[in-house]
């Protein structure tokens, strides 16, 4: 059952219509007022919603001007036991059911938008780990800075930024992800010069045999295919709030392998290998942005015209 649950304080004058908006759809479940409670003078209301109903009962709610004289809070109700809940759902179609919060999701990208020093430091460490990845030939190391780095946030806000034409999202962004792989390059260099310095690389890559930097300092076909598939995942996981899904995209993009092969590059002047990584760096950052923006556009599309369909039938 996929519901979501509001939570919302208001000044008495809106009461009275906001109960009236809620109680007009068939798709709000467990309507409840509560009379001066936290704000003098005010209410707090709250019910649920089914998920495809979200976005039509959250746009009147902020018509009638709730979040702007008051507050509404969303919450995923991760469990519920109701038969009447149970029979709504069952007789909508999926795109009245399953369609996705569209203020939540964007309000989620937002979030991740934040650049706190927290980032930077990450972006640096997943550098790190993927340099060490690079010289000891370690596939595994590869993987786990992928994990680590968050520069998908960055990215994601960017493509919101353009699709929403806010400026300064996308400028923020970009000097983020420029500010981020820049400091993480250098402190990566250093490292592999103190490496290079102690003779601490494996023999197999001091000798050239650098399986993993090849796969990383080549971009191709393949790197721009791959780019654009994780491009399309990682916004429908967004949306859909599927996280496993979007892990892997974590591990499918070549950014952090990407800055750190420039680093170790440069350490061992490797000339060739470090521009191929920076035509990998950049190819990726630009095609998830572009494969962003037309998802996000794609699927609002899609999905409206989903649920235009699926009310014509109901009401048929």
């Amino acid at each position: 059952m996929d519901l979501i649950h509001f939570r919302m304080v208001m000044p008495t004058a809106l009461t009275q219509p906001a109960v009236d908006l809620l109680s007009s759809h068939d798709r709000v479940l467990n309507l409840v007022v509560v009379k001066a409670v936290q704000v003098p003078g005010g209410d707090a209301v709250e019910c649920d919603v089914l998920r495809g109903a979200a976005n039509a009962v959250l746009g009147g709610l902020r018509e009638l001007g709730v979040d702007r004289a008051g507050a509404i809070a969303i919450d995923d109700v991760d469990m519920m036991f109701s038969r009447s809940a149970e029979r709504i759902e069952a007789a909508r179609p999926s795109a009245l059911v399953h369609a996705p919060l569209w203020d939540a999701v964007e309000a989620h990208i937002r979030k991740g938008g934040t650049y706190p020093p927290s980032f930077y430091l990450f972006l640096t460490v997943a550098g790190l780990i993927g340099s060490v990845g690079i010289m000891t030939n370690s596939q595994i190391l590869i993987v786990a800075a992928m994990v680590v780095g968050p520069e998908y946030n960055a990215i994601t806000s960017i493509a919101l930024g353009l699709d929403r034409h806010h400026g300064r999202r996308v400028r923020e962004g970009a000097r983020a992800l420029t500010v981020g792989f820049l400091s993480a390059m250098v402190v990566t260099l250093a490292f592999a010069a103190l490496v290079r310095g102690a003779g601490l690389q494996s023999t197999a890559f001091e000798l050239g045999l650098r399986p993993v930097s090849h796969l990383i300092d080549t971009p191709d076909f393949f790197s721009v295919a791959v780019a654009v598939l994780a491009g399309v995942v990682g916004i429908v996981s967004l949306t859909e709030a599927r996280g496993s899904a979007l892990l892997g995209v974590f591990i499918s993009v070549t950014t952090i392998p990407a800055a750190s092969d420039i680093a170790v590059s440069l350490a061992f002047a490797d000339w060739h290998q470090a521009w191929g990584s920076l035509i990998q760096l950049l190819l990726n950052v630009v095609v998830l942005v572009l494969i962003g923006v037309l998802t996000l556009r794609l699927q609002r599309r899609l999905w409206r015209r989903a649920a235009r369909r699926a009310a014509a039938q109901t009401q048929a």
